[in-house]
């Protein structure tokens, strides 16, 4: 992942909305979302071929887990261990909780930085590793209720440019309804590859690069209060660019 929308509303009915874009090398072969995991059949998550983890997915229990590369650390390292683990152990929880706690206890020195959001629907968390020797834990963060955006950086952080184009547009935007399936606003949001000439390309929403890095897929999910009681969560998925493909829905 490289930017991820998160909206927790507690007491909702539909208390975390979540969406996403995939920024990647188009050349890294991966599979759409799906239960690619015999040992983990309660994990919905898309899988990155390469190294065999994943960059967001959801579970039976409702949470919800996405990894981001933290800022200059594009690509895998020999001597580190793939980021994409970390969803899929985050996704081995029954609660965010539970897995932003485990989670914490990770040699930071194991991994390249990351920003790793883990949500369900009574919680939120953000969980940062700066990739440093020096660094002795990773840092967990409560995310409050309300809208934000993580990329690269810190959570609502005003200095990456995408962020303060876009986090004002998602806040301003209708809130998708996902009985109704009204996710346009969202999905447009997405899909824009607006960006004010001053701040460049990289603070557009969808990328697109002659060297072969871009915006490969999109996400939309929306987590109920009681998942598996009453509605079903809700995972839409476009296997490209939102904008040159449309947004489907994935079994969950």
């Amino acid at each position: 992942m490289c930017t991820l929308v998160i909206l927790r509303r507690p007491n909702h009915e539909w208390p975390l909305l979540v969406a996403g874009n995939r920024d990647e090398m188009r050349d890294r072969p991966w599979a759409p979302p799906g239960r690619h995991w015999e040992d983990r059949s309660e994990v919905v998550a898309g899988l990155d071929w390469q190294a065999g983890g994943s960059w967001l997915g959801i579970n039976d229990h409702g949470v919800v887990a996405a990894v981001m590369n933290r800022e200059g650390t594009l690509g895998p390292a020999t001597d580190k261990r793939s980021r994409g683990e970390l969803v899929l152990e985050a996704l081995d929880h029954a609660e965010a909780g539970e897995a932003a706690k485990a989670l914490a206890d990770l040699a930071p020195g194991a991994y390249r930085g990351f920003n790793l959001f883990i949500g369900d629907p009574v919680s939120g968390f953000w969980l940062r590793n700066l990739g440093g020797e020096r660094q002795e834990q990773v840092e967990v963060f409560e995310i409050p209720p309300g809208l934000h955006m993580l990329t690269a950086r810190e959570l609502d952080d005003p200095s990456v440019p995408r962020i303060r184009v876009y986090l004002p547009r998602f806040r301003s935007a209708q809130v998708p309804d996902p009985v109704q399936g009204t996710w346009s606003a969202w999905q447009s949001l997405l899909a824009s590859r607006l960006y004010p000439e001053e701040d460049g390309p990289y603070a557009a929403m969808n990328l697109d690069f002659p060297h072969g890095f871009g915006t490969v897929c999109s996400h939309l999910l929306a987590v109920p209060r009681y998942p598996g009681f009453g509605y079903k969560p809700v995972f839409l998925f476009t296997e490209g660019p939102p904008d040159r493909a449309g947004f489907m829905p994935v079994a969950v």
